[in-house]
Formats: C-alpha cells, structure tokens, sequence
C-alpha cells in the first residue's frame, strides 16, 4: 500500500512512513475499455483454510478500503468472540489521491441520465452509462486476477458499494445475481436510472422464479438520510419489502438497517462493521 504520509521531520522528530499491514496495490486496465483501476488487496497471514478464503470486493475503493481493512484486521484477533472468520479484502478504486473521482459516475452507473442535469453543486454532471462494462471487468478480468494469487472460496464472494456503488451493487444484483453470493447496498443511490432499473427487477424476479439464486442482500442506510428530497431510504426500504414478500420463490434474502444519528457519509464506519459480521457469519 502507498504510505499515508512521507517521511518527514517534526521538531527533530523523524515522522516515519504509516502503512496499512497485509495490504497491496496493483494497478489493473481493462481490456475492452482501457480503463485503468487501483487495486487495493487486503490479505490474511497464513495458510487459507482448504476451501479458501471468502472475498469481498469492495467499490470505491480509495474511500473506504483501509477502514474495512482494519476493521477485519481487529475483528479477527479474537476469533473465538467474532465468530467472524478471515477474508480477502479487494478495493476497487482510480489513481487518485483523493476519496472520490468523477469516473465513478460512467462505471457506477447503468445509463445517463435523463432527469437530472447537474450535480448537487450545480456542476456537470460527468458521463456515466459504464456499468455493463464495469461489471464485466470484474467478472472476467479483476475476479481471474485475484484468484491467481490467491486461494478463494467463489461460493463466498461480497460486493460493497455505498451511494452511486449502492446502485451499481443492485445493477449487479439484478443484471448478474450469481457473481456474489453476498450483496451490500449502502445508501444506494436508486434515485437514478429509476425507470430502467425498475425493468431490471422486473426482470430479475421472473429469472428468479425459474431458479433460485441463494443470495442475501443488506440495505444499510444512516437515518439522517431518510429526511432528504431524493428518498432513496424508503426506495430501498420499499425494495426490501419487494424482495422479501417473494423471498421464498426467488432464493434471496433480503435485510434493510437504518442507523441511528447517522448521515449519508457518518453511516459508512458503522455499516462497514455490520457488512463484516453479515459476510462472515453466513447463514446460506
């Protein structure tokens, strides 16, 4: 993993480089697209158990990934009381220095949008659409990559996204259901794409009857968030309570959590540590 800061000096005290353990980065460019990717692996120690370790990949991967990392890293000390088990931690994320990039609204995103012009600080909006692509690339290029150097459990996969990757994890769901056995939604932006991803479902369900699919899905939202014009608490409230009356035809498992006091971003810590004990305390 890159250093969080440089070597420098303080008052005659040497400021030493802070790394996060177990940790590495690649860097990775589709095929199809010739998009380049930061790949941030968080690995255990050690022989993985014989079936593998489980996998949870992990979108926007420059915000988020040394919080999820650590998380597991202190869960995983003490075994015995977790109940947790060791996993591969893989973030998605762009050669940035920064949480965020406008190139996650083309890889998050199904479509353009047609109802929404600007951004909420009034600039463009950047070009979306990618998600097919996206989705694709980790299928048949990132997930290969990954379980070359390591040795993984592909019945149990995750996939995280919080925001436009809580859409783009639902996409996945729908579109794919059977690359994860685990999805994690957070704050998902469903105010987008209303209309096709609404198709989507649709779609999804009749597939689903024909065979079930054995997933289990979380919704995680802050309940700060559930005041804002975009209603995207009760769209993924409203989807669970879908999923849910016809969980038994269509195989998956489908659980919403509002956070107390927590907002859009403050939500992302707390769902992290659910995400953990949701993934690695499996029920299937």
């Amino acid at each position: 993993m890159e250093s969080i800061i440089p070597e420098t000096v303080h008052a005659g005290l040497l400021g030493r480089k802070v790394d996060i353990p177990n940790a590495e980065q690649w860097v990775l460019t589709s095929r199809v697209e010739r998009r380049s990717y930061r790949i941030m692996i968080g690995h255990p120690i050690g022989d993985p158990p014989p079936g593998g370790y489980p996998v949870i990949y992990l979108l926007d991967g420059n915000s988020v990934f040394g919080t999820m990392v650590e998380a597991l890293r202190l869960q995983c000390r003490r075994l015995d009381v977790s109940g947790g088990m060791p996993a591969i931690i893989v973030g998605i994320g762009y050669e940035i220095d920064g949480p965020f990039t406008p190139e996650r609204f083309y890889d998050l995103m199904p479509l353009p949008t047609t109802e929404f012009l600007k951004r909420f600080n009034n600039e463009p909006l950047p070009k979306q659409g990618g998600a097919g692509a996206f989705l694709q690339f980790i299928e048949e290029e990132l997930k290969p990559q990954v379980e070359s150097e390591f040795l993984v459990d592909r019945k149990r996969q995750a996939l995280f996204g919080h925001s436009l990757g809580g859409l783009f994890t639902v996409y996945a769901l729908f579109s794919k259901p059977d690359s994860f056995q685990y999805y994690v939604a957070g704050s998902p932006s469903l105010h987008w794409n209303k209309e096709y991803m609404l198709d989507l479902e649709r779609d999804f369900v009749s597939r689903a009857r024909e065979g079930h699919v054995h997933t289990q899905v979380l919704f995680g939202v802050g309940e700060l968030e559930k005041s804002h014009e975009c209603r995207n608490c009760a769209r993924a409230q409203a989807l669970t309570e879908r999923l849910t009356n016809i969980s038994a035809t269509i195989g998956v498992k489908a659980e919403y959590k509002e956070f107390e006091n927590e907002g859009h971003v403050s939500v992302l810590p707390i769902l992290i540590s659910r995400t953990l004990r949701f993934i690695l305390h499996p029920t299937l």
